[in-house]
């Protein structure tokens, strides 16, 4: 474990490619977090970038015949933050890893978000597990301790023992190395993953995301009849359907059906109330939608409609 997914990139390229190459798909040069980019980090750990295949469509054959004495590593960038679509081609882990057997190369798979739970059963479809990839025979997967896996920023490596320990004995490491603090909540995060069902409901990232659709408009009209009964006269409110979008590097173009509290105010700008409520104890960061702000009732819980109401409370007397 490092301090982010750059990091455990950049670790594994030092550790097996420096001066050799990885040889990558041209659609997957991807630009991560910060401006960084994947031959930008390639390039810091003195591994050489060989490009194969095209933006759209890339084969296994771009990959073979890619293949030298020089080769370091046979690299797949996971479409965690991205997505193409059209007239498209890429080649799936198993075929590499397949390919990297025959030349005796490792594969590394940078998933970038890293997901434990499979989504497919909520109806989020493109997005494969860590375990999954694991099984289809990758050498190295890397993925972050955020984002879909719901713990603290970390860079998080996992694959072949004899590989780990390569990696374990670079100097680099201590230098990329996380804090205690950190360790302990990842633990406590992978704790919840022991039992599935927990994890859903006690990972607040991991809830929001597999919330049902009915739960959702249950809260949503708690939120409006408590900010109705507060705020009668200053604003026009109702239930709107809406769609939730992960964000976060994660999941591009899936959208989640959701509902949203509509609040139309009557003596002041739309624009005003949402600097109050975003300026406020605690920021409330809503949404504008023509003249109207909007509430997201996927990622209010239930303790916070109180807070949510009151703020609106204070906004509104400001």
């Amino acid at each position: 474990m490092v301090n982010n997914n750059a990091a455990a990139v950049l670790i594994c390229l030092d550790t097996f490619a420096r001066g050799r190459e990885v040889i990558v798909s041209r659609g997957e040069l991807v630009e991560i977090g910060g401006s960084f980019r994947v031959p930008e980090v390639m390039k810091s750990s003195g591994a050489i970038l060989r490009e194969v295949g095209t933006t759209n469509k890339t084969h296994l054959s771009d990959y073979e015949n890619a293949v030298c004495g020089n080769t370091g590593l046979l690299m797949k960038v996971h479409q965690s933050n991205y997505k193409v679509i059209g007239f498209t081609e890429e080649v799936p882990v198993e075929m590499l890893v397949k390919l990297g057997k025959e030349f005796n190369v490792p594969v590394v798979d940078d998933l970038g978000s890293g997901c434990l739970i499979s989504l497919e059963k909520f109806g989020i479809y493109g997005e494969p597990t860590v375990q999954d990839v694991v099984k289809q025979g990758a050498d190295l997967v890397t993925f972050s301790g955020d984002k879909l896996l719901g713990g603290p920023q970390a860079g998080i490596i996992v694959g072949k023992e004899k590989l780990i320990q390569q990696i374990q004995k670079n100097p680099m490491l201590r230098a990329l190395r996380i804090d205690k603090m950190t360790f302990a909540a990842l633990e406590a995060t992978f704790m919840q993953y022991l039992d599935e069902e927990k994890a859903l409901m006690e990972i607040p990232t991991v809830r929001m995301l597999t919330k049902p659709l009915g739960v959702i408009r249950k809260r949503a009209g708690r939120i409006l009849a408590s900010l109705k009964k507060s705020l009668s006269g200053q604003a026009d409110m109702n239930i709107v359907p809406d769609q939730s979008r992960a964000g976060g590097g994660s999941l591009p173009e899936t959208d989640f059906p959701s509902y949203a509290v509509s609040v139309k105010p009557l003596n002041i700008s739309v624009n005003a109330l949402e600097v109050k409520l975003r300026l406020g104890d605690p920021p409330v960061i809503a949404r504008i939608q023509g003249d109207a702000l909007l509430i997201d009732a996927r990622t209010i819980q239930d303790r916070e409609i109180k807070i949510l109401v009151n703020s609106f409370i204070t906004a509104f007397k400001k």
